[in-house]
């Protein structure tokens, strides 16, 4: 493709008729070993949706293909209606991935010149730079910042061709709780200027709070896909917690409807299909104290769809 349609490629906005993503079919194997069977997801453009899954389900692996660093065994996937390598090589796409892509021995200034001028057309290096957070950070060597701000200097890359979708694969890896808080805002504004945003985490307070739509991947597949509150109803039950000194773990697990105690400490937590019926028990028949009734927290329900069939029930 020559420069000038280059240029007016990255410069067009894709028709908000296509999906920013759409496969079918994904298989990829790694000898006998089945790292994705059978994936399809579609994402629409504007949407922020959050990846997740265990270790060794399958998600990485389907980014690969998304960004066309692996090409699947079957199926397809196209990204805006290309191909993902013509997506990427007209600015559609950008990631943000955990590790990698830096050069320790130069500027954050300086990395991000060098990261544009592989572009035909990008956004100017000082506004990538505020969007991220790193203004004060421009004239500091990469390999003396810390994890968090190496992981907003490769934002900060990442946002320099505008693309229409950003894929982040684990953004808060040695993030602090502050930092975390102040890259997703970033985020935040930036997708709504109409970006769509895919992020895979093992935070799920972060899938919680920031996803418009969760897609929850496990031996290969994905086994769940809706917004945070349809993924929660997937799994019945509340969660009655109260304190309770020198608790009964196993006379607490034959109560009618009880399927799982946790006790930490005076605080117990009781699993249950009837939360009237054991927190009527707990206030007439112990001496419980600042009993609390909660709807599944979106990790019991992570657990619950993600645990191996294999093994055996576990209270």
């Amino acid at each position: 493709m020559d420069t000038a349609s280059r240029t007016a490629a990255a410069s067009s906005p894709p028709s908000t008729a296509v999906d920013a993503v759409r496969a079918v079919g994904l298989r990829k194997a790694f000898g006998k070993v089945h790292a994705v069977d059978g994936v399809g997801l579609t994402v629409r453009q504007g949407e922020i949706v959050a990846f997740l899954g265990p270790n060794g389900a399958g998600k990485t692996t389907t980014i690969d293909m998304l960004l066309g660093l692996s090409h699947p065994d079957g199926g397809e996937v196209q990204v805006f209606g290309e191909s993902p390598r013509a997506a990427i090589a007209h600015g559609l796409v950008s990631a943000v991935l955990q590790t990698g892509g830096l050069l320790g021995d130069i500027t954050v200034r300086e990395t991000l010149q060098l990261t544009a001028s592989l572009f035909v057309d990008t956004r100017p290096v000082d506004e990538v730079m505020r969007r991220a957070g790193i203004v004060e950070i421009a004239d500091r060597r990469v390999r003396v910042c810390s994890g968090g701000q190496q992981q907003r200097l490769r934002f900060a890359m990442a946002l320099l061709s505008d693309p229409g979708l950003l894929i982040l694969d684990e953004p808060t890896t040695g993030m602090d709780v502050e930092g975390r808080r102040s890259f997703w805002s970033s985020i935040r504004a930036d997708a709504a200027r109409g970006r769509t945003v895919l992020f895979a985490t093992h935070y799920l307070d972060e899938a919680d709070e920031y996803a418009d739509r969760i897609v929850l991947m496990s031996r290969g597949r994905i086994v769940a896909d809706g917004s945070t509150t349809e993924i929660k109803n997937l799994v019945a039950g509340r969660i009655v917690r109260a304190t309770l000194p020198g608790a009964d773990q196993v006379a607490l697990a034959a109560l009618p409807s009880v399927d799982g105690v946790e006790i930490a400490g005076d605080r117990v937590s009781l699993h249950t299909r009837d939360s009237d019926a054991v927190a009527r028990h707990l206030l007439t028949a112990t001496s419980a104290r600042d009993l609390e009734i909660e709807a599944q927290s979106l990790e019991s329900v992570f657990l619950a769809l993600t645990a191996d069939p294999t093994e055996g029930h576990r209270s």
